[in-house]
């Protein structure tokens, strides 16, 4: 956790612990698992197989390697396998490999190698072995480091200044685009009657027996009519009168 190891966790097995396996009957990747409380992946290197290669009666061993996945270290002649691991591994460690070797001489010089992992198998049974004084060293001074470090200072509001109130987030009205317009009563009542309305109110006129003439003529003509019978009666009269 200090060091940023991550899941699945590259485990470097070198040609050692391959056989240790064998002789013990160890299911290597189960076993380291449990040991590293995750997921892992197994990892080997060209030199580590070629030294297998070289030693007598370790066809089981070979074929336990060739599951692993194979990281190229880069080796164009094979090399001694503790000499390829520790190459790999570098003074950093900047790859985050996990260590599994029977080797006592790479273990004692990974252990000077901060953040370096180491397992080996102890009487049969698989080991994590504690952290390394150099492991423990490079953590504190990370964690000084971070101590140190200049926090950012957030600015103070002053006494003079308001405190800026938050808005409440209500409930949105509705779109305005998406609203209809409400018609307005003056544009209805300006509205001149259709043709349909004019032939109706044309017939309803007929039917109560008045005619679409203004009132005018109508008058004039009442007025003829008894301008002539006032002519008639008078003639009438005058004549009763010669008589």
């Amino acid at each position: 956790m200090s060091f940023g190891f991550r899941q699945p966790y590259q485990v470097l097995v070198d040609s050692q612990m391959c056989k240790e396996a064998i002789d013990h009957k160890l299911d290597l990747v189960k076993n380291l698992g449990t040991v590293l409380q995750g997921e892992v992946k197994p990892m080997i290197t060209q030199c580590c197989i070629h030294e297998l290669y070289l030693q007598r009666d370790q066809q089981p061993a070979v074929d336990l390697a060739k599951t692993f996945e194979r990281r190229k270290c880069n080796h164009r002649e094979a090399i001694p396998g503790d000499e390829c691991l520790t190459s790999v591994v570098g003074e950093t460690n900047k790859h985050r490999y996990v260590i599994a070797t029977q080797s006592q001489p790479l273990r004692a010089k990974l252990r000077s190698i901060p953040a370096v992992p180491i397992v080996h198998v102890n009487r049969s049974v698989m080991v994590l072995e504690p952290p390394s004084d150099a492991t423990l060293a490079a953590k504190q001074e990370t964690e000084e480091r971070a101590l140190r470090a200049p926090h950012p200072v957030q600015p103070v509001a002053s006494a003079s200044e308001p405190p800026t109130k938050k808005k409440k987030k209500g409930p949105k009205g509705p779109n305005p685009l998406s609203v209809k317009k409400k018609k307005s009563t003056e544009a209805t009542s300006t509205k001149p009657p259709q043709a349909g309305q004019k032939r109706k109110r044309d017939g309803d006129n007929e039917a109560n027996g008045e005619s679409g003439e203004p009132t005018k003529k109508r008058k004039r003509k009442r007025r003829a009519k008894d301008h002539e019978s006032n002519a008639v009666s008078s003639g009438v009269g005058a004549a009763a009168d010669s008589q």
